[in-house]
């Protein structure tokens, strides 16, 4: 057989999906494997791409040759690239935009246009505004690269302007690769190049007597004369006061040798845990365990079926993590490595605590708070097997670890694990099921609350699905040690063991319709006003949840009734108090938008301008005022917005520097906290009128969820939900914690209305600055839609719209979507052009 000299590329250009082949220069000839990263030409461009395949002959006549292999070893794994291919076919996604994911930033790099301002005379008076900008921007920054045009001058048209100014010779272009912008990391190191005591007999020879360099230059040789071992030039200076320039004058003297080593950026290596061992399960622990094990060893087992996924349905507080912990110790016992997501970086600093506790040295993190050289140097320790078990939000999923044998998705219910922002769109649990199934992995979805949908396919898919119906005592010792140091002691355990029962917080639901009947216009009912009085009264934690941020949710006029909205997205701007302006200021939380809080009215300069609405700003200076002597800590997107902030804030209140926490959604998910003994959810309502077919499902999530938060530990614990709408079914269900009795009420809505799970949806979008041609772009896109569906003959599928979307601008553009929905509605796309639609498909929302 010949040699292989050819390889099938995917290059990596936006909206480019087809496959090309290359040769393989001389240089490259058995360097190159599938799931190389390489560097290749495109038109009159150089691209990066990645290996598909290798090739004996290629299905071109002429091919070109591959330029460069950007590194020695595949950067995606053999089921990464089967992988990318499964997401390309579903979410009908460019397959290069597949691989973007599963390569750490900065290492994947897209081609651009390089411009450069041409020194010749520019007649300004004819130019219109977008060109002038552009201009402008040229002359005070200099070349600069498409990407950081948009950047600077976003949704302005600036394309069509260079073209313009290409064209009259005033600007000149030329496509680049920029180079990968990560690296390694080394460090300088220095060791003893002679004896030791060659070292000693020239210690006065170093400079001349009685001089600060020649002190400095003898502690650097007593101290490596100590150490033989090379060392790290910064721990040289930092114990003998030396400096690079007396290392070189050692080095010139033959005395040291320096050199360089590579160093990992490790995210945590700050972090000190206390190691832990498995505690004794309980009968439905071990009963789960059991079933999950076996699985594990069949998936080891390389003959047969991959397994099916675990759903594991545990209440909140019934030790599903310890669950996942035993999964990943027998996985880790068969040589192979296991990912743990969570949906938020909130939850990773938790997470991974009680996991390295349990795998010291062999856990790494990934998420997007990291830096791109602790991404970058997680992401080769994980390659190379250095790192078996990796935590963090969805995007850790495409970690490359080389035989992935456990995959867990903890509150696997959480819309976060679905990406929408950029192509590819997809949702992590369904990515995860078909991963799993390429690697024959374990799978375990594991939630309090799981998915409508998952928990009906799960049923009629017959996947194991365990229960966890009992709630566990964890914290007995912790609770004991914290509350003795108040010098409280600490109630009697109900039960004895660490695994001894608990109950579910009891919850109480507060009609707000009475309280304000009765007089009370405050945002506290009076039994949340008598419940905080009394929990802070025994020293003990206060969960209050909103999921509302800023102090009012909107600004108007009380005059003429005018709203203050963002120009960019008409949608009301939130006040808030602690604005970067002094007198408080209006903010867009969808473009960032900022203003100052006007004296009069815009509309008709009225002085009657009132904040109305509650969001956790508010809620904040509200307890404040009522419990001057509560410390109050807010966890919401302002206060945790810094690298590292989520964990520095949960340490303080775990460790009962504060007695109230109050915040958004971020509060509902996973967070274990055994002081808090009280969660008052301030309008348990928020968000279930959306016109969303999910409202109701999300509601019944969050209140179960935040709920859940209290009583943790034999302190015990209870909720209160303030609501206007106490006869909502998701409300009275989400207080009894009768996730059975909510699942059938909300399968007869979906069944009745003809959505998920009994039918799929995909949702096209079109955006554009101008609202009749969005508006005309979709009536187009309808047309061709239904004549597609009759050529095809898709008659069970339906179309909705086109219709503005519920957020129908946002970022200065409008937005118009067309909904298809039946049994497979992703095949009337496939294989067609959409040009600038952007195509969800089983979309998480659709406002």
């Amino acid at each position: 057989m010949s040699e292989t000299l050819y390889a099938e590329v995917a290059v990596n250009i936006p909206q480019v999906s087809g496959l090309f082949h290359y040769h393989l220069p001389p240089e490259l000839a058995g360097q190159v494997l599938p799931g190389s990263l390489v560097v290749a030409p495109f038109g009159n461009r150089e691209v990066q791409g990645i290996v598909l395949r290798l090739l004996q002959q290629p299905e071109v006549r002429e091919t070109r040759p591959l330029l460069a292999l950007l590194d020695a070893q595949p950067v995606v794994t053999p089921a990464q690239l089967e992988l990318a291919r499964w997401m390309a076919n579903e979410t009908l996604s460019p397959l290069a935009a597949c691989f973007t994911p599963m390569l750490p930033p900065g290492l994947g790099q897209q081609s651009d246009t390089l411009f450069h301002l041409n020194p010749t005379k520019i007649d300004e008076k004819v130019l219109n505004q977008t060109q002038l900008r552009l201009v402008h921007l040229l002359t005070q920054r200099g070349d600069l690269r498409g990407r950081q045009i948009e950047s600077a001058l976003p949704r302005q048209g600036w394309k069509a302007a260079t073209r313009a100014l290409i064209k009259r010779g005033w600007l000149v272009s030329r496509p680049i690769l920029q180079p990968p912008s990560v690296r390694p990391k080394t460090v300088r190191t220095v060791q003893l190049a002679v004896s030791p005591e060659e070292a000693e007999a020239r210690l006065e020879s170093l400079g001349r007597a009685g001089t600060a360099a020649l002190q400095r230059r003898q502690a650097i040789l007593r101290f490596l004369i100590r150490d033989p071992l090379p060392i790290e030039a910064a721990w040289v200076y930092a114990e003998t006061g030396g400096s690079l320039a007396d290392l070189h004058k050692l080095e010139e003297e033959g005395l040291v040798i320096l050199g360089e080593n590579e160093t990992w950026r490790d995210p945590l290596d700050h972090l000190s845990v206390t190691l832990s061992t498995a505690p004794e399960l309980t009968h439905a622990q071990q009963q789960a365990w059991d079933t999950v094990r076996a699985a594990i060893a069949r998936a080891a087992d390389t003959i047969g079926s991959a397994p099916a996924p675990f759903l594991l349905h545990g209440i909140t507080g019934s030790g599903k993590t310890e669950i996942y912990m035993q999964a990943v110790a027998e996985t880790l016992r068969q040589g192979r490595q296991a990912l743990i997501l969570v949906p938020e970086i909130s939850l990773t600093p938790q997470t991974v605590r009680r996991f390295l506790a349990r795998f010291p040295g062999q856990v790494g993190l990934v998420h997007s708070r990291l830096s791109p050289g602790e991404r970058y140097d997680t992401w080769r320790r994980a390659r190379s097997g250095a790192l078996r078990v990796i935590v963090g939000p969805r995007s850790a999923l495409f970690t490359p670890l080389p035989d992935p044998g456990l995959i867990v998705i903890d509150e696997c219910h959480d819309s976060a694990y679905y990406q929408e922002d950029t192509p590819p769109t997809y949702h992590a649990i369904e990515t995860a099921i078909a991963y799993a199934r390429l690697a024959r992995s374990v799978l375990i979805l594991g939630s309090a609350t799981p998915d409508v949908s998952l928990y009906y396919r799960a049923q009629q898919e017959r996947w194991p699905i365990l229960q966890l119906p009992v709630r566990i005592l964890a914290h007995r010792q912790v609770v004991a040690a914290q509350m003795a140091q108040l010098g409280i002691s600490s109630p009697p355990a109900p039960g004895e063991g660490s695994t001894a029962a608990l109950n579910l917080p009891p919850v109480k639901v507060i009609d707000m319709r009475q309280e304000l009947k009765a007089g009370n216009r405050t945002i506290f009912s009076r039994e949340l006003q008598s419940a905080l009085q009394t929990t802070l009264a025994a020293h003990q934690q206060a969960i209050l949840f909103l999921n509302r941020r800023g102090t009012a949710t909107y600004v108007f006029c009380r005059q003429c009734g005018y709203t203050l909205k963002c120009p960019r997205c008409d949608l009301p701007l939130t006040y808030h108090v602690d604005s970067e302006q002094s007198s408080g200021g209006l903010v867009c939380h969808t473009c960032n938008y900022r203003r100052l809080m006007p004296k009069t009215c815009p509309e008709c300069s009225s002085p009657h301008i009132r904040q109305f609405g509650t969001g956790t700003e508010k809620v904040e200076s509200d307890i404040q005022a009522l419990f001057p002597q509560a410390r109050t800590l807010r966890y919401d997107y302002e206060t945790t917005r810094l690298k590292g902030s989520h964990d520095v804030l949960l340490q303080t209140f775990s460790e009962h520097r504060a007695d109230i926490l109050i915040g958004t959604q971020m509060l509902a998910k996973g967070l274990d906290l055994p002081l808090v003994t009280l969660v008052g959810a301030v309008l348990a309502d928020v968000g279930l009128q959306m016109p969303d077919y999910h409202a109701g499902e999300r509601t019944f999530q969050l209140l179960t969820q935040v709920a859940g938060r209290a009583g943790r530990s034999p302190l015990g614990g209870r909720a209160i939900l303030q609501t206007f709408q106490p006869e909502h079914y998701a409300i009275r269900a989400a207080a009894g914690h009768d996730y059975a009795g909510f699942l059938r009420q909300e399968l007869i809505y979906r069944r009745k209305l003809g959505y998920p799970p009994f039918a799929r949806l995909v949702r096209l979008e079109f955006r554009h600055s101008d609202n009749s041609q969005a508006e005309g772009e979709a009536r187009q896109m309808a047309q061709k839609l239904e004549t597609w569906m009759r050529e095809g003959d898709h008659r069970a599928t339906s179309l909705i719209g086109p219709v503005p979307c519920f957020f129908s601008r946002q970022n200065n553009l409008f937005r118009w979507q067309i909904i298809l929905r039946g049994p497979n509605p992703a095949a009337i796309l496939r294989g067609r052009s959409l040009g600038e639609w952007r195509v969800e498909v089983d979309p998480a929302s659709l406002l």
